[in-house]
């Protein structure tokens, strides 16, 4: 044995080559932390040392390579100054992984899974790389506010070319071994049992110098072969293009690239202090902190959904009460993943549209190449369509997703109570009503919950597990463990009106509704939300969820709390509401909608709707930017912070990202109760106290809790604010 660690073991073979080996103790991946990387540091001295040896492999003990740095230990040094963190990073990249570079022997990384940030840089220092047909390999660090800090500007754009170095830095995407070997990125692929002969293959190959890997080798460390024309034409039309399609919030893909283009002419000592300036210079950016925050709280949440759904086992089979589109979404999303799944509805007209629903999505994934139609095939066999309850006694969980009305609701459920085993959970997918009281005609109501997806349910992440008064821990646990295996995030709240996010987006919407009666055009609305960060405005939002739907859950808020969701005035959603303008489902909203090549419906600016709502314009006021944003969300995260004080969320924690996976709250803005910590509380609770005084009737959801003032008076914060990042 030449080295033997914690983390790390080197061992060598009787014809001179020796093996490192990443096998982090105590944890179920590898990755980079103060431990791996010292113990990395002194394995390359060691096999350095060592002049028998003729070449080294890079393996893994685990079932993947490398997942990246600990992100913990590496967000921790976000608080320290530019220069300290350039310094720290400039030190690792010259101790560490250049001293592993220069070894005066071969190397040969084997990637027998994920690879990815410090993971993939990992294997960039290495002369040759090889990789299992069943890895992954990458850099995301951008999708962290961030950009690599291994070395991954530098010899990346070297070995694949700038074009697509820049393709991966940027877009922070995995890929395949199909697209590395075809970049450039690997030099075989091999199957996942032939890895480890492969890699020691290219390595002897190197060894008998039939491979000259010191030229190759001489490529990272040299400038980038780019005359002044290819330089100009490669990096001008990629910071347009990138630039654009990241937009202001999101510097990191930009900063990657021009850190790239200023290192091209460089050496590659030179081109990692560039690059380590680049990253200390990202990693000082809210933007990062937020989104490092986001990642490390996602961790968490996946980690408690996990525990909590190994109390109730695997969902083996399910069933959905109502198709149509939700239904045939929720079937598709089951069966996707390989959970079947009975889709029973009253009529064949419904079922005939979940069936189309669950056909349409699929697909669309054989056109664009992601399934083949056998597999699709497959897919629609685990979804089997009933007009009875036939195999009900064989499921394990029943979501029931007829229409939003509770009586409609109660006969439902209290029917398919009885035709379901003792030990099996029905669900409801109500998006407002309660789940208490929609629990009052069963008989066993500890085995009943809310399980609330958000449309459209392929591609929104958040399912609201909810909780009502006498839902048993065994019935949250089955159904957040459901959740699990349909691909979702589950996040666990307790009952009230709206639940989680439905409450806390109503006054945001509410805001939007008491801007347009004072005169403010609600073009303008969506224009100045959309640049704060939202994916779309509320008046579009509005039109996307639909403004039907959006009137029934406003009648249920405003019953619900009376003080600040109540509005004594005409609206414009009533305006919309009466004139048969529900948005997208029919083609007229606060926008016009037509369908453009793609199938796909686009707005435009419709004149008849300023005719509509001129009645229920009081004003004609004009808002800054500033103002605007102020306005529409300050009773948004009020009512976060009521939810978290009325214990409707578990945790600051879950509530920012119930909202940014349910409603699409801008991520780089870390949630709701983020948000606030990075204003400052003292000048939330002053801003919201100032437009309370002009807000009118709708003044209650602009006033401060009790327990937000004390907050500000002490200075205290949500999260806490720890040297580079959230707590």
């Amino acid at each position: 044995m030449i080295y033997s660690g914690k983390a790390i073991t080197v061992q060598a073979t009787d014809d001179g080559i020796a093996e490192l080996c990443f096998d982090l103790q105590d944890d179920s991946v590898n990755k980079f932390n103060a431990l791996t990387l010292n113990e990395l540091q002194e394995a390359t001295a060691a096999i350095a040392a060592d002049t028998s040896l003729k070449g080294v492999i890079v393996t893994s003990g685990k079932p993947v390579f490398i997942v990246g740095a600990d992100i913990t230990e590496f967000g921790a040094q976000f608080g320290d100054s530019e220069d300290v963190v350039a310094d720290k990073i400039l030190s690792i990249n010259v101790n560490i992984f250049n001293a592993f570079e220069d070894l005066p022997m071969p190397t040969v990384a084997a990637f027998n899974g994920i690879a990815l940030g410090g993971g993939f840089e990992m294997g960039l220092v290495c002369d040759y790389r090889v990789m299992s047909e069943t890895a992954r390999i990458g850099l995301p660090e951008t999708k962290l506010g961030i950009i690599p800090g291994y070395g991954g500007t530098t010899r990346l754009p070297r070995l694949i070319g700038a074009d697509n170095a820049i393709e991966w830095i940027a877009s922070g995407k995995e890929q395949k071994a199909e697209n590395a070997l075809r970049c450039g990125a690997v030099d075989a692929v091999v199957a996942p049992e032939l890895l480890r002969e492969a890699a020691v293959s290219l390595l002897q190959q190197c060894i008998d110098g039939k491979l000259d890997y010191q030229a190759r080798r001489r490529e990272k460390q040299e400038p980038l072969k780019l005359n002044e024309i290819e330089a100009t034409m490669v990096f001008t039309t990629s910071i347009g293009f990138i630039s654009a399609q990241a937009g202001p919030h999101y510097p990191a893909p930009v900063t990657a690239i021009k850190v790239i283009q200023k290192a091209a002419g460089m050496s590659r000592d030179d081109a990692l202090r560039e690059e380590a300036r680049g990253i200390a210079k990202m990693a000082g950016t809210l933007t990062a902190k937020n989104l490092v925050g986001l990642f490390l709280s996602d961790q968490m949440l996946a980690k408690s959904g996990k525990s909590l759904a190994k109390k109730a086992g695997k969902v083996e089979r399910a069933a959905v009460l109502g198709a149509g589109i939700m239904g045939g979404g929720i079937a598709y999303q089951s069966a996707l993943k390989g959970t079947p799944i009975v889709m029973k509805d009253i009529a064949q007209a419904g079922i005939d549209l979940g069936l189309a629903e669950a056909s349409k999505l699929l697909s669309k994934q054989v056109e664009r190449g992601w399934m083949t139609a056998a597999k699709m095939a497959g897919v629609l066999n685990k979804i089997q369509p009933t007009l009875c309850y036939d195999d009900f006694d064989n499921v394990d969980v029943v979501i029931e997703a007829v229409v939003e009305n509770p009586k409609v609701k109660h006969a439902v459920l209290a029917e398919a109570e009885t035709h379901i085993r003792e030990d099996a959970i029905l669900a409801s997918n109500t998006s407002t009503i309660s789940i208490t009281h929609l629990a009052e005609p069963l008989q066993r109501p500890e085995n009943f919950c809310g399980m609330h997806f958000f449309n459209p349910v392929h591609k929104m992440p958040l399912v609201e597990v909810i909780r009502g008064e006498k839902t048993g821990d065994e019935a949250v646990a089955r159904t957040v463990a459901y959740a699990l295996a349909m691909g979702k995030k589950p996040i666990v709240v307790n009952d009230c009106p709206g639940f989680l996010v439905n409450r806390i987006l109503s006054p945001y919407l509410g805001a939007f509704i008491g801007l347009v009666k004072r005169g403010i055009d609600f073009t303008n609305i969506d224009r100045v939300m959309e640049r704060f960060g939202w994916p779309m405005g509320p008046a579009y939002l509005c039109d996307v969820v639909g403004i039907d739907t959006g009137v029934h859950a406003g009648a249920v808020m405003a019953e619900g709390y009376p003080d600040r969701m109540k509005y004594d005035f005409k609206t414009c959603q009533e305006v919309m509401f009466e004139n048969n303008r529900f948005g997208q489902k029919n083609g007229r909203g606060y926008y016009a909608y037509e369908m453009d090549k793609k199938g796909r419906p686009k707005k435009s600016v419709d004149a008849e709707v300023a005719a509509l709502l001129a009645p229920v314009i009081d004003g004609n006021e004009t808002l800054s930017d500033e103002d605007i944003v102020d306005w529409m969300m300050i009773p948004m995260c009020l009512e976060a912070v009521r939810c978290l004080e009325d214990g409707i969320a578990a945790s600051a924690t879950d509530a920012d990202l119930s909202l940014i996976y349910g409603v699409g709250f801008p991520p780089f803005r870390g949630g709701a109760l983020h948000y606030v910590d990075d204003v400052g509380i003292d000048k939330f609770v002053a801003r919201a106290d100032e437009l309370a005084a002009t807000a009118g009737p709708l003044k209650g959801m602009y006033i401060p809790t009790e327990k937000l003032r004390e907050m500000a008076a002490s200075g205290d914060t949500f999260f806490g604010t720890a040297a580079g990042g959230r707590k």
